[in-house]
């Protein structure tokens, strides 16, 4: 069958298709490699904080309550949060990160409520003794009025952050409880800029400081004072 024969291509007329040289060829196991590696050195930065809150929020002693109300999943500072000084210079929200906040929520015009939660957001960081440099004071004022002079300076001793915020954008983060208004309670964010903790409305100080214990105590093995 001569028309068969033809067809079917002898040794050398088979097309030998091009392969990958050797650095080609060891190029792809050394890329899995890089990753791999990459993957474990993020593990291994991230292990202290996943151990912490998992101790905090998971692996907890029979009987234990929070006072105030965790918040889970955390909930991340927004990057294009609008935050400007008293004066009006604008402020980049990452520059909060590296800090426990203790924030309170209100309009310029600090009622008695207000001047209660400021008082309470003071003395709960007096409180914490040692660790009270591992957490800094914000008041997030929601309007353009003017704060009182008198108020800008007694929340100089000790120095507070305060900062110029749209309500409304604020809003999109923080929440209060149900049926409570958004300037009823402090907000506790973690150093990563995580909002993980809402206080009840007119917090008991002695309970509060039991919350912040707890967390200043879990976070011991990767949080530091100062930015």
């Amino acid at each position: 069958m001569s028309g068969s024969n033809s067809s079917v291509p002898g040794p050398l007329e088979l097309t030998v298709h091009s392969m990958p040289s050797a650095a080609q060829a060891a190029g792809g196991p050394r890329l899995r490699s890089g990753r791999l590696k990459m993957l474990l050195v993020l593990a291994v930065c991230a292990a202290p904080v996943i151990a912490s809150y998992l101790t905090y929020f998971v692996i907890r002693p029979q009987g234990r309550s929070n006072y105030s109300t965790l918040i889970q999943p955390t909930r991340t500072l927004p990057a294009d949060l609008p935050l400007a000084t008293l004066d009006g210079e604008p402020v980049a929200p990452s520059s909060l990160k590296g800090q426990w906040l203790l924030v309170s929520v209100g309009p310029a015009r600090c009622d008695a409520d207000c001047d209660r939660r400021l008082f309470v957001q003071r003395q709960l960081r007096e409180m914490m003794g040692k660790d009270r440099d591992r957490i800094d004071k914000v008041w997030l004022v929601t309007d353009t009025a003017p704060v009182d002079a008198a108020l800008r300076t007694a929340l100089q001793q000790p120095p507070a952050t305060v900062l110029r915020v749209p309500r409304e954008r604020l809003a999109q983060w923080l929440q209060p409880e149900p049926g409570r208004t958004l300037e009823e309670s402090l907000y506790i964010v973690d150093p990563m800029g995580e909002w993980m903790m809402r206080t009840p409305p007119e917090a008991d100080p002695a309970k509060l400081k039991r919350d912040l214990e707890r967390l200043l105590r879990a976070s011991a093995g990767w949080d530091r004072p100062g930015r």
